[in-house]
């Protein structure tokens, strides 16, 4: 499990185009948002649309995203890599410029310590772990949402700071673990 200051693990994963990614692809970018998700979360689904706001956000100072899709789909359908392209495509024409990852093997959550959809872990220039958590306070209504922690991370870490707040609980959908 990563802790804060350990740093970003060395993968090799599928993305919903059939490329392989590794962790090197975005070695360009001031900040790494690595969040652990899918298709078939209630929540994950509602902060979709957030997720893609807060990158386009902050596209000119080179964030990276990626997003992880760890689910078994033999248990959840909804899961599987053909509903993985259909969201990626979806996203992108959205405006969303993430990669979206299957881990089949589901190593890459049990690596990271990930435990729920969606779950954020934000890296800083040198790859190291400076936030780990939930997005916001509140997935249900996002007019109610009172902390952005991860936009607060995001602000911190281009600023070169220490994060406030370098863990919160994430809120969201256990993920479904192979049997």
């Amino acid at each position: 499990m990563l802790q804060i200051g350990d740093r970003l693990p060395e993968f090799k994963l599928k993305g919903s185009d059939g490329n392989d990614y590794t962790n090197f692809d975005h070695a360009d970018k001031y900040a790494l948002a690595v969040i652990f998700t899918c298709n078939s979360s209630p929540i994950s689904k509602a902060y979709a649309n957030r997720l893609v706001r807060l990158f386009e956000k902050y596209e000119e100072d080179s964030i990276g995203i990626i997003g992880i899709n760890s689910n078994d789909p033999a248990q959840s359908p909804e899961d599987d890599f053909a509903h993985m392209l259909l969201a990626e495509t979806s996203l992108k024409s959205s405006g969303a410029h993430f990669l979206y990852l299957s881990d089949d093997t589901q190593e890459v959550a049990k690596l990271f310590g990930a435990q729920v959809n969606p779950e954020v872990f934000l890296f800083n220039r040198t790859r190291e772990l400076v936030y780990k958590g939930a997005i916001d306070d509140c997935w249900e209504n996002e007019a109610m949402v009172t902390t952005v922690h991860l936009e607060d991370a995001i602000e911190e870490t281009l600023d070169g700071m220490e994060i406030d707040f370098p863990e919160t609980k994430a809120i969201g959908t256990p993920i479904i673990w192979k049997k």
